[in-house]
């Protein structure tokens, strides 16, 4: 294990950045972002693994860093930068960050059903006999498919893609 992390430990990390470095700048100015949301989210959670081997590989250099304080000045600069980017996504800071199209369809997941039928381009009846039709437990129009899927373990998501048109006037049934 010992000549595995000090052969490829280096190699991996360099390998592994490269992809993320690609695919995050990919995502930056909005290339492709289909192709490399998932590639760089899972591919920079693999990175993890080289990286720790890389750490340990190299420890002994990291501690003499220590020592002479010259790490943690970067650690601290590299916090400070971070912090006002993670309080201005999302709801940290109080401001309402993140995709439009992700924060819609949160909000589609919440309405009543009757309310969410016409913008799904069919009717209320029709929604629930489709959901009916795929498995799921409805009561009522009154319903949203937050409380749909939750009934069922799923995710909101997932069943307002299964309800969402695909390209005709109606939901799939």
């Amino acid at each position: 294990m010992k000549s595995f992390i000090h052969r490829y430990a280096t190699p991996l990390t360099t390998g592994l950045f490269a992809v993320s470095t690609i695919s995050g700048v990919a995502l930056f100015f909005h290339w492709q972002g289909g192709w490399f949301h998932s590639m760089h989210e899972w591919l920079s959670m693999v990175l993890l693994l080289p990286f720790a081997f890389h750490v340990w590989k190299n420890w002994n250099s990291l501690v003499g860093y220590l020592r002479r304080r010259t790490l943690l000045i970067p650690l601290l600069l590299s916090v400070v930068v971070a912090v006002p980017f993670a309080m201005s996504s999302g709801n940290g800071g109080g401001k309402r960050g993140g995709n439009p199209a992700f924060r819609a369809a949160g909000l589609l997941t919440q309405a009543p059903l009757s309310a969410l039928a016409p913008v799904l381009k069919t009717t209320p009846d029709a929604l629930l006999a489709t959901l009916r039709d795929r498995g799921y437990s409805v009561d009522s129009a009154d319903m949203t498919l937050a409380s749909v899927a939750s009934t069922a373990g799923k995710e909101p998501m997932a069943v307002l893609g299964e309800v969402m048109p695909k390209g005709g006037d109606r939901p799939p049934r």
